[in-house]
């Protein structure tokens, strides 16, 4: 089990790995051994996850979620199998975790008055410089 959250553990069969060949750096290396990992996480029947993480899961994943509702992440940043793999549970846990907070709901508030006052009191010096520029026959028009 992968402790996510206090609340929230992950079955690690539940996470299925695939080793794939890597491109960039490693030389004939890279031609010869499959160093990159691909992990797949399914979401929808993932049975630790509540619903509302679930869901929260699904939209902060965006493209890396297939219409099926597996969640895909690939990591070819290092040379050993192990270290991609590590980073890819890594992204996984980090994901996971974002989505486990509860966001905050938004409180409407008014501007105060004081607040308004200073607002309209702008406007007028405003009004009044820009009266001060109008030419002195401006009715003329």
């Amino acid at each position: 089990m992968i402790q996510v959250t206090r609340h929230i553990a992950i079955d690690e069969r539940e996470i299925e790995q695939h080793f794939i060949r890597a491109s960039g750096p490693g030389g004939q290396n890279v031609n010869k051994v499959a160093t990159a990992v691909q992990i797949r996480f399914d979401v929808i029947h993932c049975r630790s996850l509540p619903d509302e993480v679930r869901r929260r899961l699904i939209s902060l994943a965006g493209r890396r979620v297939t219409k099926e509702g597996i969640l895909v992440i690939d990591a070819r940043r290092f040379r050993t199998q192990e270290r991609n793999r590590q980073d890819a549970i890594d992204r996984l846990l980090t994901l996971i975790r974002a989505a486990a907070v509860r966001p905050k709901r938004r409180r409407k508030t008014k501007p105060t008055l004081a607040s308004k006052q200073r607002r309209l009191e702008a406007k007028r010096q405003r009004s009044v410089i820009k009266r001060g520029r109008r030419l002195v026959g401006s009715n003329d028009y």
